[in-house]
């Protein structure tokens, strides 16, 4: 059966702490499986990168949004608090931005902290402005930054005496305890649909974790899934692994329960409408292999997203439940 994900926000009018423990408190409430908090540490007044998830490529967000941002670790940490069974997702964490060390000390710690219920969204990022404003290394090598990091997590998390010797990242006789609960890591699930991604999907993830809406590299339909899917176990194969171990979470990009949207070609845009077309977008995706779904519940205002998450639990997955 598929798990359900809301997404907790780290900017806008519900991203205070009210807002976050209201929201994570309904959704334990209505037996969603994870929150999820994306990840901005800083959001720069001008971006000329290119936003990988939207037709235009501009940045979402009004002026009030990109001025404020929460830190992602650190609102997970608040969240792991105020819950009980929840699985914490960072989604995705920008994996440059952080020294590896450092940051590898943070998840373990949350997943001490929250006895087990950690699961680590990993992205190599795409704002050019916001890793120069951090400091964190070229912006050009971010790919290769980011497996190398991977690699030295793996390695902090399992091994009694941990070592490493890479390009940026390197570390010898030192302890790294506690250890996380998970074994032998908490799950990693590697955000992204161009051609790298796929590849470090292939070699580090237990969950390839794309999302919908990226118009270059397209996934929106349960066939071009299934396309870039083949492409990851490929490489999964190809790097002594089970393809078959890799899992799929999936993010629409969009959500609505209300109204049917159309695409650009005039057809119904899925995820869209009743609750038993959005069902049966679902339950379509859960045919190719996604066991996890994340999608946009949020709204301004807080009653209103409470209800749109009332709407979910109450009238779009009992019908998800009752197709399996």
């Amino acid at each position: 059966m598929p798990k359900f994900g809301a997404i907790i926000p780290t900017r806008g009018p519900l991203a205070t702490r009210d807002g976050l423990l209201a929201i994570a408190k309904r959704a334990e409430m209505l037996g969603f499986d994870f929150v999820s908090v994306s990840d901005h540490i800083v959001i720069p007044r001008r971006i000329a990168s290119q936003y990988p998830y939207s037709a235009t490529g501009a940045y979402p967000g009004d002026k009030d949004e990109r001025d404020q941002c929460l830190e992602q670790l650190t609102a997970l940490t608040f969240l792991a608090g105020v819950t009980s069974h929840v699985k914490l997702l960072t989604s995705v964490m920008v994996v440059p931005y952080r020294s590896p060390v450092h940051t590898a000390k943070i998840l373990a710690s949350l997943d001490v902290l929250s006895r087990g219920r950690l699961v680590v969204g990993c992205g190599a990022g795409w704002m050019r402005e916001e890793f120069e404003a951090v400091q964190a290394p070229p912006y050009e090598r971010r790919g290769a930054v980011t497996d190398e990091y991977l690699r030295a997590f793996k390695e902090l998390w399992t091994a009694k005496s941990p070592s490493f010797e890479g390009e940026f990242c390197k570390f010898s006789g030192i302890a790294f305890e506690p250890k996380p609960v998970q074994k032998p890591t908490p799950p990693i699930w590697i955000g992204g649909e161009s051609p790298p991604a796929l590849r470090r999907a292939g070699r580090f993830a237990d969950c390839w974790y794309p999302i919908g809406s990226n118009p270059e590299y397209p996934v929106a339909t349960p066939k071009q899934l299934r396309t870039s899917l083949a492409q990851v176990r490929k490489h999964a194969q190809e790097a002594g692994r089970d393809p078959s171990a890799v899992g799929v979470a999936y993010a629409t990009g969009w959500y609505n329960e209300l109204e049917v949207e159309k695409d650009a070609a005039g057809k119904r845009r899925m995820f869209t409408g009743s609750a038993k077309q959005i069902a049966g977008d679902f339950n379509a995706f859960a045919e190719e292999g996604v066991k996890h779904f994340l999608f946009n519940l949020m709204s301004k205002e807080l009653d209103e997203t409470l209800a749109r998450m009332e709407r979910f639990a109450n009238e779009v997955r009992p019908l998800v439940e009752a197709a399996k």
